[in-house]
């Protein structure tokens, strides 16, 4: 037989890989909360419901490793490799488009012949699905080599290569069952559940598993997670996208060290885990679209003044998924020199958490609910539909605190992870620093705010 190096090393390469994958099923922690008298009484509600992790690893993994055998990208000219990446957008926004308007026709009342009426459209996803079915994963490999490449140059890499590996796959993706104690904004537990729960059914659930367990209850859709591959959620916005690759990478390096392991130990602990991720995904998304996609870079959002404290699934911002603005007189229009000043929702949305705090510290669980649903019906009437706020809200979304204000309200620990990173040399000191925390002392220790 010829000795063939290339060869070696592609199947070297893909050993390697396979233990990785191996390695990650079993350190990374449970999916599923841990087991409970109440709470296991409360899965019996949700049981039926919650997502299978097994299954979709199992899939994700076998697709990965037909991936690395495939040896792409780097057989594809970076040009070629952008244009793959740009046509699976393209691809993804014209499913999108075309499966709501299919949405549209089997919800019209005055259409009677829904299967006519819709057949060139179901043809044209058929079509278009079997198109991305071949690109998507050539694109996932090239965003992964991309990414890879700076976190090089962020000197976030072992021996020449980030750990774990840059690994990722969209999906439809779990909805995520937030449960919150009542009288305190901390969250005690959370159950992933399949997707495309109705929502009359997703309303059953909360208010099942809130009586049984005497909490607060919210289901949130996620935008990604931190299971290995990690898993993105198919969306037209590139830009989002990225950053959730880079977000779940960060959160898969901090599963391996103290900080990601005792992730749902505290609250403080969560959000110093969500808040460090995200301010990796702000540094290092940036500099990939800048890099690679200079169009996306160019309309990149600023996140100090568009995120409205809304950071859709357990580790990302999703703009497609922020509470919706409802159609307003004058919408785009322009603004008169007599209109009042924009709704700033964050400014308000921060107000609101703050008050809440200070109504469940006296012991007002009653007149806090009463309060946040107040607060609820005027974030509609000023255009931002939330279906529920309640401490189960606060609970999740005042995690991601890399943005002052919103939902974190007065939360000391995201300002505290900030500061650390405004104290370090570089990203990987920040990083690296944190990553080794294992307490909320551990980070006031380390800025000089200890006891």
């Amino acid at each position: 037989m010829l000795y063939n190096p290339v060869m070696l090393k592609r199947i070297e390469a893909i050993l390697s890989l396979a233990i990785i994958l191996l390695l990650f099923a079993y350190l990374l922690p449970a999916s599923s909360p841990r087991p409970g008298t109440t709470l296991d009484r409360a899965r019996a509600s949700t049981r039926s419901n919650e997502f299978n992790y097994e299954a979709w690893t199992y899939d994700a993994v076998w697709l990965k490793l037909q991936q690395s055998a495939l040896g792409l990208p780097q057989y594809i000219k970076r040009e070629d490799q952008i244009a793959l990446v740009l046509e699976s957008v393209r691809l993804t926004e014209s499913i999108l488009k075309a499966e709501y308007q299919l949405q549209l026709i089997y919800t019209d009342p005055n259409i009677h012949d829904k299967d006519q009426a819709s057949a060139h459209l179901r043809a044209e996803i058929e079509k278009l699905t079997a198109r991305q079915n071949r690109v998507q994963p050539i694109a996932e490999s090239v965003i992964q080599a991309q990414a890879t490449q700076m976190l090089a140059e962020q000197n976030l890499t072992f021996l020449g290569q980030p750990t774990p590996s840059v690994l990722y796959h969209v999906s439809p993706l779990p909805l995520n069952l937030v449960i919150s104690r009542r009288d305190k904004i901390e969250q005690i537990n959370a159950i992933s559940l399949q997707p495309g729960i109705a929502l009359e059914d997703q309303i059953k659930l909360e208010d099942d598993v809130a009586r049984t367990m005497a909490a607060s209850t919210l289901i949130v859709p996620v935008g990604g997670i931190g299971a290995y591959p990690t898993m993105v959620m198919r969306t037209e916005y590139f830009t989002w996208q990225v950053g959730v690759v880079i977000h779940e990478w960060t959160h898969n390096f901090l599963s391996l060290r103290p900080l990601g392991m005792n992730y749902g130990m505290t609250s403080e602990l969560r959000t110093m885990n969500e808040t460090a991720a995200s301010i990796v995904e702000n540094e290092i998304g940036p500099l990939l679209l800048k890099r690679y996609y200079p169009t996306f870079a160019a309309s990149r959002l600023d996140p100090s003044t568009t995120r409205s404290g809304q950071r859709f699934g357990l580790v990302a911002w999703n703009p497609a998924l922020t509470p919706s603005p409802l159609p307003t007189w004058g919408e785009g229009l322009g603004v008169r020199a007599d209109d009042p000043p924009p709704f700033d929702f964050r400014a308000e949305m921060h107000i609101t958490r703050v008050r809440v705090d200070e109504l469940l510290a006296d012991g007002k669980i009653e007149e806090a609910e009463a309060y946040m649903e107040t607060r609820r019906q005027f974030f509609w009437d000023n255009g931002y539909a939330i279906r529920k706020l309640n401490q189960a809200y606060f609970a999740f979304y005042g995690a991601y605190a890399d943005v002052p204000g919103g939902a974190a309200g007065e939360d000391p620990v995201g300002p505290a992870v900030r500061t650390l990173r405004e104290q370090s040399a570089s990203l990987a000191d920040f990083l690296n620093l944190i990553a080794r925390m294992d307490s909320y002392q551990d980070l006031l220790d380390a800025i000089g705010e200890g006891k």
